[in-house]
């Protein structure tokens, strides 16, 4: 494997960032868990991660969160016929709350962490770099940085994420949820320097990822080296399809690719809005795949709102 075959591992290809399969009493379901995880392993994802934002994370008690990851890491281990990496994402208010996070994750048996800056809080570039640094150091597993300051108010830098990968060896990748292009190129292009100049080869460099679906053509083409999916929770095989193709150079595969992604695109944007959460559980509805549970103060859309979302998704599936 050449070095930019590494680098980012094991952050790498399709991981879905899977939704909160919730019961009729609002309590979450371990099953669906875990055949949602079976169904992400099957169609050829490399991994899942659980719970962000998508997975309403920040409605989930600790115990919920431990439960969970025990749940999605028993899943990845390939007694269904498919294995692959189960991530835990990482999100506190509190340091000391992210760093207990971290330790049961670690405990629990996770191949990494997607480590989120503190909720709410809205600080100097030293207190949020203080927080990253404490996940970093509580564990030795791969991590990965969640970037997306639209969310949550800090926009970390090329330069500074790569000032904490020179502390701290396991972070290894970033999530870019920017929307911003040249985000993803900064971090690309200073990876593969620091990566070819480096004595220890891959581990010097960081692996960018998309993390909105609608970039996730132009972020392969530009060289990133994965995907943390919302709309693969309902369409997994054409998520990783789509991915495939795009890194390819092929004209064959960029004329498909291209056919693929304009078919596919009004589905990506429905992850982009502030609805995200309410719109891919009524596209996993209705494929058929899950259903429009949401925790309070989430509802599930109605309205206007939900039949023009509807008329997407049908539209879409015919």
């Amino acid at each position: 494997m050449s070095n930019a075959d590494s680098i980012g591992a094991p952050f790498r290809g399709v991981i879905p960032a899977l939704v909160t399969p919730l019961r009729d009493d609002g309590a979450l379901c371990t099953t669906k868990l875990a055949n949602l995880t079976h169904r992400m392993l099957h169609a050829g994802c490399t991994g899942t991660v659980w719970p962000g934002s998508l997975g309403e994370g920040q409605t989930l008690s600790f115990d919920e969160r431990v439960e969970g990851w025990r749940t999605i890491a028993a899943a990845s281990e390939g007694s269904n016929g498919a294995a692959g990496n189960a991530f835990a994402t990482i999100s506190a208010a509190s340091t000391r709350e992210a760093v207990k996070q971290v330790e049961a994750a670690e405990r629990i048996g996770v191949r990494g962490c997607m480590i989120l800056p503190p909720y709410v809080h809205k600080g100097p570039w030293r207190e949020y770099r203080a927080h990253f640094e404490a996940m970093l150091g509580a564990a030795p597993l791969p991590m990965m940085l969640y970037n997306n300051p639209a969310a949550y108010t800090v926009d970390v830098s090329a330069d500074q994420t790569f000032e904490l990968a020179d502390k701290h060896a396991n972070l290894v990748a970033v999530k870019d949820s920017s929307g911003d292009a040249r985000k993803l190129t900064a971090l690309i292009a200073g990876s593969a320097t620091r990566a070819s100049k480096s004595r220890h080869g891959p581990s010097a460099g960081i692996g960018a990822l998309v993390g909105l679906d609608d970039c996730a053509v132009e972020g392969a083409r530009m060289g990133a080296c994965g995907w943390i999916a919302g709309l693969a929770n309902a369409m997994p095989t054409e998520s990783v399809r789509l991915f495939n193709l795009a890194q390819s150079v092929l004209p064959k595969d960029i004329a498909e690719c291209d056919a693929l992604y304009r078919w596919f695109l009004p589905l990506l944007r429905l992850d982009t809005v502030p609805e995200f959460v309410q719109l891919i559980k009524l596209v996993m509805a209705e494929t058929q795949t899950g259903d429009e549970r949401v925790r309070a103060p989430r509802q599930p859309l109605e309205g206007v709102e939900r039949a023009r979302a509807i008329e997407i998704i049908r539209h879409a599936l015919r």
